[in-house]
């Protein structure tokens, strides 16, 4: 029996997923399921270059604004309902694109990683949480580097919530947790594209990128979740971003520095992507971004799917 289809959209922030992704989804009568963790979040639109109202309108979009920021989607939670409504996209007889950036999401739904078997142990987190206000930020992430590097690699530093969880699952179990997730063979007849662009383009469309989202009012929606309660100290609300313009509502920032600590940070992240996503890797089929590029990927894709 033939595996039912999945097209795998996948690239560096800011390369150009979102536009490229609707319009094949258009052309193929797709639908887009988003595999980027940002999204999730309700009131978390500017930020995250969360798709617009009118993106969205063009081709449904699924696991977008699932959550309230102060609510946590595990890798599992993401991966049974990505999974179920992937089944519902072919149920309907229309083809599925699972598009993002975050390499452990898809790799859940895409290659079937089961997270490790370890219970949350609210007294080692609790103690390494404090370690980390005692000595200081990123303490806790040089530990993981010098017990799990590949672990490390693939963990942005500020992330203290997966950091710890790491340090959680090698404490407790006494292996690595890079070596932890288990693996079967994909469900689906998968088609990987990746998206590319020179680094130095691709860095100058980051640089552009934030300097649209302050002048959409980034701030503005930074406040506006304070206002409403949520904590700077939430796990949504500490993403790239957030956190710098939690410091210029406090005062303790400029614009300007917080511009500077997002780009620096941003850059980071695009560095990391490249651990999960290889220009190496022969099951991904690169596509440099360029005018024709949508007409390009349509081909291929067609070569590789009955319609």
């Amino acid at each position: 029996m033939s595996l039912p289809p999945l097209i795998l959209l996948v690239g560096p922030t800011a390369v150009g997923k979102t536009e490229i992704a609707i319009q094949l989804a258009e052309r193929l009568n797709g639908e887009i399921v988003s595999a980027d963790s940002r999204l999730f979040y309700r009131g978390m639109d500017i930020g995250t270059a969360k798709p617009t109202r009118e993106e969205q309108a063009r081709v449904p979009h699924h696991l977008i604004d699932v959550a309230n920021p102060d609510e946590t989607w595990s890798l599992a939670q993401f991966q049974q309902e990505a999974r179920r409504i992937i089944a519902k996209i072919h149920a309907r007889g229309r083809l599925p694109f699972l598009v993002g950036g975050t390499g452990q999401y898809v790799r859940a739904v895409t290659q079937g990683w089961s997270p490790p078997e370890v219970q949350p142990d609210a007294r080692l987190r609790d103690e390494l949480e404090k370690l980390e206000e005692a000595r200081g930020p990123n303490w806790l992430h040089d530990r993981l580097a010098s017990l799990d590097p590949e672990a490390a690699a693939k963990i942005d530093a500020r992330n203290v919530r997966r950091t710890i969880r790491a340090l959680e699952v090698i404490l407790s179990t006494g292996r690595k947790f890079s070596e932890q997730r288990g693996q079967t063979d994909s469900p689906y007849h998968l088609i990987t594209i990746g998206l590319t662009r020179p680094r130095q383009e691709l860095y100058a469309r980051v640089d552009a990128r934030i300097e649209g989202m302050f002048a959409a009012g980034f701030v503005d929606e930074v406040r506006g979740l304070l206002e409403k309660g949520y904590s700077p100290d939430l796990p949504s609300m500490t993403g790239i971003g957030y956190r710098e313009c939690v410091g210029v509502v406090k005062g303790q920032l400029t614009e300007d520095a917080a511009k500077v600590q997002i780009r620096r940070a941003t850059r980071a992240f695009v560095r990391r992507q490249a651990n999960w996503f290889k220009p190496t890797d022969e099951s991904i089929q690169w596509f440099l971004v360029k005018d024709d590029t949508v007409e390009e990927i349509f081909k291929f894709v067609h070569k590789r799917i009955d319609f």
